[in-house]
């Protein structure tokens, strides 16, 4: 058998699906990821390791998410896409595969602040933003994680009280996307109605929005800090139908979704470069990929790809299906995360000492997949949220 060429990608991707997972797409299915995996070649592939490397995100590209069909992907109505959870899971990985940073901002946007405004939101709000958000003309952000509540929301201290008929908003809120180039924030916050969710305009006197850095993961997008200085807020900014933690956990969910199937990119990734690396690169007279060691590794990573795309498809159909469930959910990202991250430090070791060099993807990915291993749920609080399904108990105090 000779070698497989490491410049024939198609090739590799073929004989890397053992499974024939490609099979059990349908035609749309695979033309929409095919239409994403171009752009992300085209668009991000060839400038993400300057734009990490300088942390910078490039906010142009919100843009060319619209265009490309993917911000509220799977959102109905009010110039959404409208396209099904399983269309939406394989962009996620596409997306991934370039950069987490990348994929997170069409997560925040779609998941977290289109899905909260196009579930809880009033009729006049959804018509007033969701269409210029589906756009990328406006962006959104989603605050809920505080200084001193990550993981248990039930803990925010950021209030909402009543003036006539406005709200006065006091608090601050930590490691919130995008919310120094978003027009608007969607804000929950404690109020004597219990928690309620808010769209807050970051023009609004007493909004203020920092950048968090220097940071070693996540450098090709923005995280900040926010602070509302008693900021006044009309009537119409509540948004009516959330009430109580199931307004941003049922956001949470959705934007965990994406996570199940965007680690697997970020993995998926890794192994293609330590691939094509081991096949090129030759070692006491013949191919880096001819050592057994090398084979056990990458056999080991395309083990894991496959099992994991297998998890994805398989919560991505019950979410079409509208029987997916929570610990579903925290199991494909507790697994899909915590397998990408083993894959991408594993890629890196092939790579030997270029592997630290940004101009190879998996020490990125790795040090990336850090941060998507701790938002949205870290491994404790799903591996929690899994026990208590199994157990009837909750752990969580």
């Amino acid at each position: 058998m000779e070698p497989r060429n490491p410049d024939d990608l198609e090739a590799l991707r073929e004989a890397s699906d053992i499974l024939g997972i490609d099979a059990l797409l349908s035609d749309h299915e695979r033309a929409t990821r095919d239409r994403v995996r171009a752009f992300v070649d085209d668009e991000i592939r060839p400038h993400i390791a300057g734009w990490f490397d300088r942390a910078h995100f490039p906010v142009e590209l919100a843009r060319g998410f619209g265009e490309l069909g993917v911000l509220g992907m799977t959102l109905k109505g009010y110039g959404c896409p409208g396209r099904s959870n399983v269309e939406y899971g394989l962009a996620a990985l596409e997306l991934e595969a370039g950069d987490s940073g990348l994929r997170t901002f069409v997560s925040v946007q779609g998941s977290l602040a289109m899905g909260s405004i196009h579930r809880w939101g009033s009729e006049e709000q959804k018509q007033e933003w969701l269409p210029r958000m589906a756009t990328g003309e406006v962006i959104g952000a989603f605050g809920l994680t505080e200084p001193t509540a990550g993981s248990d929301p039930s803990s925010m201290t950021t209030s909402a009280r009543r003036d006539g008929d406005d709200w006065i908003l006091t608090g601050a809120k930590r490691w919130i996307g995008l919310a120094t180039i978003a027009q608007l924030v969607v804000v929950w916050a404690r109020t004597d109605d219990g928690v309620r969710g808010f769209i807050v305009p970051t023009d609004a006197p007493g909004f203020e929005a920092s950048v968090l850095e220097p940071k070693g993961s996540m450098r090709a997008s923005i995280q900040t800090e926010l602070h509302f200085d008693d900021v006044r807020l009309p009537a119409s900014a509540l948004l009516p139908g959330a009430s109580g933690l199931r307004g941003p956990f049922s956001a949470l969910n959705e934007a965990r979704y994406g996570i199940v199937w965007g680690a697997l990119g970020a993995g998926r990734d890794s192994y293609e470069v330590a691939l094509r690396h081991a096949l090129r690169r030759q070692q006491f007279g013949v191919p880096l990929a001819s050592f057994q060691l090398t084979q056990q590794k990458l056999v080991n990573m395309v083990v894991e790809l496959q099992k994991g795309a297998l998890l994805a498809l398989q919560i991505g159909r019950a979410k079409d299906a509208g029987t997916l469930t929570p610990p579903q959910v925290s199991l494909g990202k507790l697994n899909n995360v915590r397998e990408a991250i083993a894959i991408a430090r594993e890629a890196r070791t092939i790579l030997g000492g270029d592997g630290v060099l940004l101009e190879n993807s998996p020490i990125r990915h790795a040090a990336n997949l850090e941060s998507v291993r701790t938002y949205e749920g870290t491994d404790e609080v799903h591996t929690l949220i899994l026990g208590q399904h199994l157990t009837g108990i909750g752990a969580f105090r």
